[in-house]
């Protein structure tokens, strides 16, 4: 069998259309890269630009994940529970990860606008500094609904419904002050200052107790500017 001579000008012409196709794909690529790095960037620039006007684009529901929408009154509930906060994501501090703005850029392009008025749950230093807890992030959609686009971090402390509990009104606190008030008095020995120990004096140590650990509260409370979590689930300011 005779083997076919090799032509170097049709080894050449092979050549130069495979180095033509990879610059190609090459050049594709990069226009690729830069059209997702400009989106990114302007999706960012989106995320820390105030709130926009009252008039919203239009979503189309139907392509919405219906288990993602949610209204203001439910969020409100959770982040006076959980003691969180429910602002713009121009306050937010933190860093906002990649597959959020990813998710982001799919829905615009599925419903063909761009998206603004961005908001987020996160704990309030979450919107000072960086941390590990949970921010969520949502899109308005319209009649005080929002659309949870991303979550990232780790998860709360399973404990931290019931240790946010006493902030959540006046009467939770003084209701943990009390129960504070009563075990503080009991670790206190019996006739400890008198021969014969009563009720009454009990009673009276109670009575102190409550007033030293309620003024204690009080102080913590008005010198670090603490408040309710009902008062403080949607405010901007620092101190509140």
């Amino acid at each position: 069998m005779l083997l076919k001579r090799t032509n170097i000008e049709e080894k050449l012409a092979r050549e130069r259309l495979i180095q033509k196709k990879e610059a190609s794909i090459l050049q594709e690529v990069k226009e690729i890269l830069r059209k997702t790095k400009d989106e990114e960037e302007r999706i960012l620039e989106s995320l820390a630009s105030p709130s926009p006007p009252k008039t919203l684009p239009t979503f189309n529901i139907d392509l919405l994940e219906t288990q993602k929408i949610y209204h203001i009154d439910q969020i409100k509930k959770i982040c006076i529970d959980y003691r969180l906060r429910f602002l713009d994501s121009k306050y937010f501090k933190g860093r906002i990860p990649q597959e959020a703005l990813a998710k982001i850029g799919v829905l615009e392009k599925q419903h063909g606008f761009k998206i603004s008025g961005f908001k987020i749950i996160a704990p309030s230093r979450l919107f000072k500094l960086e941390d590990k807890d949970d921010p969520l992030l949502f899109a308005p959609i319209g009649n005080n609904y929002f659309y949870l686009i991303h979550k990232w971090g780790d998860d709360l402390h399973p404990l931290r419904k019931l240790l946010v509990w006493p902030f959540k009104d006046m009467l939770n606190l003084v209701f943990l002050v009390l129960v504070l008030s009563y075990l503080v008095t009991l670790l206190i020995p019996q006739g400890l200052f008198s021969k014969r120990g009563s009720s009454i004096e009990f009673w009276i140590l109670f009575f102190f107790m409550f007033k030293c650990i309620a003024a204690v509260v009080i102080f913590y409370g008005f010198a670090l500017g603490k408040n309710f979590n009902p008062g403080i689930w949607n405010s901007k300011y620092y101190n509140t």
